[in-house]
């Protein structure tokens, strides 16, 4: 019996060294996060990148891989005031200059935004006039897609 003793806290102490050596592991490991807006509330996005910056000053932004997906209205974080006239279904176009300000501002620290091809399309917005700062590497085929394949990857998942 205490031989049998010995060999079970021989391994819950090998189980404890080898669960902390895998948690200081995981502490070093870039954060992988996903910020959602499908929302058009200026307020509402003015806050999301708030948070997303302080999220970049709590963690550091070398230590982090940070995208933001959008869809629906959620576009309108990035369209253009002057889009309104021709688009379909937005109420806002928030890239005023001071959200342009914050948008560069991440983008230089990392951070990837993400545009829906499907709400590119059924809005009838021409990317590359309408949108801030656009590239064809910010289009994804689906917002809510690009969410899911993220989330699988480990991303984890904020909806501010």
């Amino acid at each position: 019996m205490t031989r049998y003793l010995k060999f079970l806290l021989a391994g819950l102490i090998g189980l404890a060294v080898w669960t902390g050596a895998t948690a200081a592991e995981t502490g070093s490991a870039k954060q992988k996060v996903v910020y959602h807006i499908n929302g058009d509330d200026p307020k509402q996005q003015v806050g999301a990148l708030r948070n997303i910056q302080n999220h970049i000053n709590a963690v550091g932004k070398d230590n982090l891989d940070l995208r933001v997906v959008m869809h629906g209205n959620g576009l309108s974080l990035v369209l253009l005031p002057d889009a309104l006239k021709h688009t379909k279904g937005f109420k806002n176009a928030n890239a005023d200059a001071q959200q342009q300000a914050a948008i560069d501002n991440l983008k230089i620290q990392g951070v990837q935004f993400k545009v829906c091809a499907n709400t590119v399309k059924g809005r009838m917005v021409n990317a590359s006039e309408d949108l801030y700062d656009f590239s064809e590497a910010d289009i994804v085929p689906s917002g809510v897609a690009e969410l899911a394949i993220l989330q699988s990857q480990g991303f984890a998942y904020i909806k501010p």
